[in-house]
């Protein structure tokens, strides 16, 4: 996470010296994604009571590979984990998820432009944890989910560009099992992030 955060301020810093970079067509390149933000989870139940979640850091990373002109894909991989507590009540554990999304955006460019806009979806593969208060790890259930994006890539140079953007992942809830417990857990979420993306060609 520390290499991301130095990326972004590597980025942000030749952005105040570069001139204005005109990004060709992502069309056959290949490049690799850092990305760090916030993430807004669903509320969640455990042992017929139900838990509130905090807002968390998510980050991690992925690729993309332009198909052609407008239509990319894109595989990303992030981590996120946030505290619960019982309503206006005590702590109760942390939840985690990490996410495997498998995407495709449609990228909004007709001519070489800096700002480049895009809109997209895909499915999510939700690897989800639960550690309680008590130390204890309930059994979470995998679910797969899908994902509706949006977001600006602005290139500061032909191979760099800097990233913005906003995600809302959908997924049915996954049971949470423990003797004598259970739940159910809901990786629902919003999140909003920035990174970078290079390109290697």
């Amino acid at each position: 996470m520390k290499r991301i955060i130095v990326l972004a301020f590597m980025a942000w810093a030749i952005t105040l010296v570069a001139g204005n970079a005109m990004a060709d067509s992502i069309a056959g390149r290949f490049g690799m994604t850092g990305r760090i933000g916030f993430l807004i989870p669903a509320d969640n139940d455990f042992n017929d009571r139900k838990l509130e979640t905090d807002a968390g850091f998510v980050g991690g990373g992925g690729f993309i590979y332009g198909i052609d002109k407008n239509l990319a894909a894109e595989i990303d991989v992030t981590r996120t984990e946030f505290g619960s507590n019982l309503v206006s009540g005590p702590d109760q554990g942390d939840f985690g998820i990490t996410n495997i999304s498998l995407g495709v955006q449609y990228r909004f460019m007709i001519t070489p432009q800096q700002l480049v806009p895009y809109a997209g979806g895909g499915l999510d593969i939700l690897l989800n944890d639960y550690k309680r208060e008590n130390r204890t790890k309930p059994d979470v259930d995998t679910v797969v989910g899908v994902h509706l994006a949006g977001g600006i890539d602005y290139f500061v140079l032909k191979q760099l560009a800097l990233n913005a953007e906003a995600k809302a992942v959908i997924a049915p809830e996954a049971d949470i099992n423990q003797p004598g417990n259970s739940g159910h857990f809901d990786p629902s979420s919003f999140s909003g992030t920035f990174g970078v993306r290079l390109f290697f060609n």
